[in-house]
């Protein structure tokens, strides 16, 4: 069926062996080093949502409503997401990328502000734990 295939099928997710569902290799490896924090609640949010493959069919009206952003920022972080090598986008259709073994981000996006975020503050923020 159309629509229903991995943009990039050879990097369909597997869900990591380790007790998570959020692949360890994420930090492990760097790859939230340097993330904004839209960019990683884009990317949780999507790891919640997307199906056995990594896809999902959210709108980028529904992400807005979800994550409390605007178009410009939704599409700044899918932006960066996509750079980064860690999710894949065609207009409906968004794919959490598998973070393949030895993949590690080499340059990460540059901070807005300069300063540095913790995962636990950014996960606060996402849950609303923190305002």
């Amino acid at each position: 069926m159309r629509g229903r295939e991995p943009i990039v099928p050879q990097r369909r997710r597997r869900v990591p062996p380790q007790f998570s569902w959020v692949d360890h290799r994420l930090v492990r490896d760097g790859h939230v080093q340097g993330r904004s924090a839209p960019a990683l609640a884009l990317y949780l949010f999507l790891v919640a949502v997307a199906d056995a493959d990594g896809l999902s069919w959210y709108s980028e009206e529904a992400l807005c409503r979800q994550l409390s952003c605007d178009a410009a920022q939704l599409q700044s972080a899918r932006a960066e997401l996509q750079q980064a090598g860690l999710i894949a986008h065609r207009k409906p259709i968004y794919q959490v990328l598998d973070l393949a073994p030895g993949l590690v981000c080499a340059t990460p996006a540059p901070r807005r502000g300069g300063e540095a975020v913790a995962v636990g503050d950014i996960l606060k923020s996402i849950l609303g734990g923190a305002r």
